[in-house]
């Protein structure tokens, strides 16, 4: 026997119909705001040991051991499963990531640090400024009140994660052999770090620095600020880097370097930059003295 339907039934059976593709528009605008709209990378080996994990800008970096590993950035909550599967891409056990550093809490370096902490297990380093807002959500107290009170849920938060040790400048990470240097290089944000490490490539030790952001932020403004950078300037200026890297791919040149690798004599190579960063150091003071912010 056939169905009838009402007009009412036939008008909720439309509604629910139209309502269908406004759900699926919903997820898909969702999925990408908590990617900040972040698409997948090749993962690669940079040099050694060091390898890239994050997606096509927003930067993450695997330092492998015998003894377990060390993950540099946690990107977007979002991407979070983007870099587990770029961990198992390369051969990797995320189980085996013992340490996760930060370089800083900023919603898209930070905000897939809890679920990556949840599928490894490891514990999170980060420094003490940084810690506070890691563990708070998001919630950066040198973020001008007005801009969180109205993004305090689009742009500026994401899900706490618990800091095990919190770094002061100077202090060293090891894992077995392992073992990265923390510099607190502030003025991106107050407590933003910098890494400097050794990693082995065939017969050449190759020295790396992840490098922090150089940009001040119009809406993140502290006391102190201008000191910091100041001693961040000296500091990057100071330590030896033959490979340098930053928490977005762009400005150190991923994708350039990535595909320079197929015609290059060791696949290292392209990535050996000291003049890069040398002009990355000195073209983020220009924008200092100049006043310039974003």
């Amino acid at each position: 026997m056939p169905i009838r339907l009402t007009r009412r039934r036939w008008a909720l059976v439309v509604l629910a119909l139209a309502a269908v593709p406004v759900v699926l528009l919903f997820r898909a605008w969702k999925a990408n705001s908590d990617r900040g709209g972040q698409k997948y990378a090749e993962p690669f080996r940079i040099a050694g040991n060091f390898y890239y994990v994050g997606a096509n800008d927003v930067s993450s970096f695997l330092v492998t051991g015998p003894e377990g590993h060390v993950l540099i950035d946690g990107g977007y909550p979002g991407t979070a499963p983007m870099i587990a599967a770029s961990i198992a891409k390369l051969g990797f056990d995320i189980r085996d990531v013992k340490v996760i550093l930060n370089s800083e809490p900023h919603l898209d370096h930070a905000g897939g640090l809890a679920a990556l902490q949840k599928a490894s297990g490891a514990r999170i380093y980060a420094s003490d400024a940084s810690a506070r807002t890691i563990e708070s959500g998001g919630d950066d107290p040198d973020i001008m009140l007005p801009i969180r009170l109205l993004f305090w849920t689009r742009i500026i938060r994401y899900p706490p994660a618990h800091v095990d040790r919190r770094l002061k400048d100077g202090d060293t990470v090891r894992v077995g052999p392992v073992e990265l240097t923390a510099h607190i290089t502030g003025g991106h944000t107050r407590g933003c770090t910098s890494w400097s490490f050794p990693v082995r490539d065939g017969t050449r030790v190759l020295n790396v620095v992840s490098a922090c952001s150089l940009i001040v932020l119009g809406g993140s403004r502290y006391d102190g600020q201008s000191g910091d950078l100041e001693h961040t300037f000296a500091t990057l200026r100071a330590l030896p880097a033959d490979i340098w890297v930053s928490s977005h791919a762009r400005l150190w040149g991923r994708y350039r370097k990535f595909v320079a690798r197929d015609t290059a004599k060791d696949p290292a190579d392209p990535f050996v930059d000291p003049a890069g960063y040398r002009a990355y150091v000195d073209s983020g003071e220009a924008r200092f003295r100049r006043g310039v912010v974003q």
